[in-house]
């Protein structure tokens, strides 16, 4: 008995010490980005005019992993990786497809993969470049060297948010968000970011500013809320520069007053809700409803949204010198993400609305 009694101890020492070597590793390379870094800016020939129309587009990609198919263990599903390569590939170029059928000269898209275990590694941001014919803007927002959880793990991560569009791109800057968990968690969780591009408006002295964001999903809902504070604050600063703003993307929020898919799943992930007061004087929400924008990864999808617990989680915000012409969710019945793209068309005011 006091042999097995010793065994026992020695393997949960070395137990303990693998955990503890672990944590500390993690720690060490954990992702640590500056509040403000400045990326790479595309080289587009042309610029946008006041009084011209123009179209943007956001769409999580859901790292191309997470087709009608799929589960996800986050959400109640059991998955933690799709498949096969050959699945994420398929998802990869029936996402690349639609992009390219909406043509629009925006693109705002979330949960690019670039060197992912979950993705097999594929660079996503490299496809969707090849097929649009335009240079990427990119801001990473999860990088770890091998996540723990769960079983199996999801191991390595490297993600972001990408931009493209052929209008002329002054800067691009990677904005820090608050980080919404705590050590040792935070150190192979996601760094929430902000991607801003800074476009010259041309006959203005003026500057279009697009800021494409996904914001917390998983926590407790402080983080989430101190991420709606900040971006609300860059509105702000933005507009009382005299700046025409668009900010678009994955707010894993439902929208005050939009009830036409009500939550009756509350047993897995519920979204907050934000309204007219989350966002600064002088902006709106541009929002629809047609048809849902995200659907729940308990399981694969149904095939209609009533089986199926689904949500409208994604939009944009628009200063009021950015005139809103039409925005619509585009129906892909989920085929290639978990997410449906959505498309909107603005004109920039010749002066802010009264």
């Amino acid at each position: 008995m006091k042999r097995a009694g010793k065994i026992i101890g020695l393997v949960l020492c070395v137990l303990a010490l693998l955990l503890a070597a672990a944590v500390i590793y993690l720690t060490v390379r954990e992702y640590r980005p500056e509040p403000v870094e400045e990326v790479a800016a595309s080289k587009g020939k042309k610029k946008i005019g006041v009084g011209e129309e123009f179209t943007v587009l956001s769409f999580n990609t859901g790292y191309a992993g997470l087709s009608r198919d799929e589960d996800f263990f986050m959400d109640g599903g059991k998955k933690v990786q799709p498949e096969s390569r050959e699945l994420v590939q398929e998802n990869l170029e029936g996402i690349s497809r639609i992009l390219k059928e909406q043509e629009v000269d925006v693109y705002f898209l979330q949960e690019v993969d670039r060197d992912s275990k979950r993705s097999y590694r594929i660079d996503e941001q490299a496809a969707y470049e090849a097929a649009l014919g335009y240079q990427g803007m990119y801001a990473c927002n999860f990088r770890c060297d091998f996540v723990p959880y769960p079983l199996p793990p999801i191991g390595k991560v490297e993600s972001g948010l990408v931009t493209m569009t052929p209008y002329e791109v002054g800067q691009a800057f990677r904005i820090a968000l608050p980080e919404s968990f705590t050590w040792p968690v935070k150190t192979c969780n996601l760094k929430r970011c902000m991607l801003e591009c800074r476009l010259p408006v041309e006959g203005s002295e003026k500057e279009l500013v697009l800021i494409n964001f996904h914001l917390e999903a998983y926590d407790s809902g402080e983080g989430k809320i101190a991420q709606s504070r900040m971006l609300a604050e860059k509105l702000k600063e933005e507009y009382e520069k005299g700046n025409y703003v668009i900010a678009g993307g994955d707010f894993n929020q439902t929208f005050e007053g939009m009830e036409k898919y009500p939550i009756h799943d509350k047993e897995n992930w519920v979204p907050g809700v934000v309204g007219a007061d989350d966002i600064p004087e002088g902006f709106s929400y541009a929002v629809s409803d047609n048809v849902p924008t995200c659907r729940l990864l308990n399981a694969p999808y149904s095939g209609n949204y009533q089986d199926s617990q689904v949500y409208v989680i994604d939009g944009f915000i628009l200063s009021d010198n950015v005139e809103l012409v039409s925005v619509e969710n585009i129906d892909t019945d989920f085929q290639y993400t978990d997410h449906q793209p959505v498309r909107m068309q603005v004109r920039l005011r010749e002066k802010q609305a009264e």
